[in-house]
C-alpha cells in the first residue's frame, strides 16, 4: 500500500508548530507495513489543497489529510478536499447526532461550520475533539491537533495494511563517507532498503526479509569498526 501524507496550516510553514503529525503518521503507517511515500506541507489555501489533494488521490493507493478543521476562518480543508472532488461541502447530521449524544451540544451550541463534511464522504468521530473528519473516495481527512489525530487515525488504522519488513541496524564508529563503498556492495549482495543518518556515529538501517536482512547485518558488522553502543533490531 503506498500512502501519502499532507498536513495543512501556515503555522506549520512558518515553524510557529512543529509539524509533529507527520512524524507520528510516518512511523506508524509504516509499522503497519504501509510505504509512506510523499509528504508534504501546504497553506491553507482552498487551491493548493484541491490541487494537491486531486494529484495525489490519483497517484496513490490512499492519502491522509490532517490539520485545517473546524469553523474558524483558516479551517479550509474540508472546503479544499470537497473541491478536489467537485463537491459542495454540507452540514452533516450524522456528525450533529454523535456531538449531542457524544459530547452534549446542541446544533445551536456549535459555531457553524463546525460539522460540516464533503457531500458523501464518510464521517469520522473525534474522540477527543468536536471537529469531525471524514473519508471521501481514499482520502482520509484527520485533525491537526496531535491528540485528536492520533485518536481518530486509530479508529481507521486496520484500513491501512501492507508487508511489514524486518529492521535491524548496524552502529559504525565511522565517517559516512567512508562507508559508501561497503554501503554500495551490501545493496549489491542482499536484496534490502539500507539508509544511513549520521551524527556521533553512523547509524545504517537495514530493512528487508527476516533472514535477509539480518545476513546483511551480519555481513556490514564484519567489515565496519562497530561504535560502543547498542544496536537495534525488530519489526
Amino acid at each position: 500500500m503506498r500512502v501519502a501524507i499532507v498536513t495543512i496550516g501556515d503555522e506549520l510553514l512558518v515553524g510557529d508548530t512543529v509539524n509533529t503529525n507527520a512524524a507520528w503518521l510516518g512511523e506508524r503507517l509504516t509499522e503497519r507495513g504501509v510505504d509512506v511515500e510523499r509528504v508534504v506541507t501546504l497553506p491553507d489555501r482552498v487551491a493548493d489543497i484541491a490541487r494537491v489533494v486531486n494529484e495525489y488521490r490519483a497517484a496513490y493507493d490512499a492519502v491522509l489529510v490532517t490539520g485545517g478543521l473546524g469553523p474558524t476562518h483558516d479551517d479550509l480543508t474540508m472546503d479544499g478536499v470537497a473541491a478536489a472532488f467537485g463537491r459542495d461541502v454540507v452540514e452533516s447530521q450524522e456528525a450533529l447526532e454523535w456531538l449531542a449524544q457524544e459530547g452534549g451540544y446542541a446544533a445551536d451550541d456549535l459555531a457553524a461550520g463546525t460539522a460540516d463534511i464533503p457531500r458523501g464522504a464518510r464521517l469520522l468521530k473525534n474522540p477527543e475533539g468536536v471537529a469531525p473528519g471524514c473519508v471521501i473516495g481514499s482520502v482520509y481527512v484527520l485533525p491537526g491537533v496531535p491528540a485528536e489525530m492520533e485518536a481518530m487515525f486509530e479508529t481507521v488504522a486496520d484500513e491501512f495494511a501492507g508487508e511489514v519488513e524486518h529492521v535491524t541496524s548496524v552502529v559504525a564508529d565511522e565517517p559516512e563517507s567512508a562507508l559508501l563503498d561497503r554501503i554500495d556492495e551490501l545493496r549489491d549482495r542482499f536484496d534490502v532498503t539500507v539508509g544511513s543518518y549520521p551524527g556521533d556515529s553512523v547509524r545504517v538501517k537495514i530493512q528487508g526479509g527476516d533472514e535477509e536482512a539480518e545476513a546483511a547485518a551480519a555481513w556490514l558488522r564484519e567489515r565496519v569498526e562497530l561504535a560502543d553502543i547498542a544496536e537495534t533490531s525488530g519489526e
